[in-house]
């Protein structure tokens, strides 16, 4: 790829986020918003995190074909804390210390 088709496509997508982000805030952004998007907004984040964290869990091992037990086993206990407690924070830092302690006792 050549440096001028990089720097096109940089550019591009600078632009094409820029102007998503503005047909959202810069249009409504002074105006309320109806209630059953403002609804449907509320699980933003619950449907981000999940999107963020399942292809780290899926394909987690080195030749990124299937998953490795630990990362496995840390998403499974934070999937059970988060349902159990329905607190974010308590299920992320119980499948951070699941996967901390199995890599320190399995190397």
């Amino acid at each position: 790829m050549s440096t001028l088709t990089l720097w096109i496509v940089i550019i591009s997508l600078g632009v094409g986020s820029f102007l998503l982000r503005f047909s959202f805030l810069g249009l409504v952004g002074d105006r309320p918003l109806p209630p059953w998007l403002l609804r449907h907004l509320r699980y933003t984040a619950v449907a981000i995190l999940p999107a963020m964290v399942t292809p780290l869990v899926a394909f987690s091992n080195d030749a990124g074909t299937g998953p490795e037990p630990g990362r496995l086993l840390a998403a499974l206990v934070a999937v059970v804390i988060g349902a159990k407690t329905k607190n974010v924070l308590a299920a992320i830092g119980s499948g951070a210390a699941v996967l901390t302690l199995y890599i320190l006792i399995m190397g």
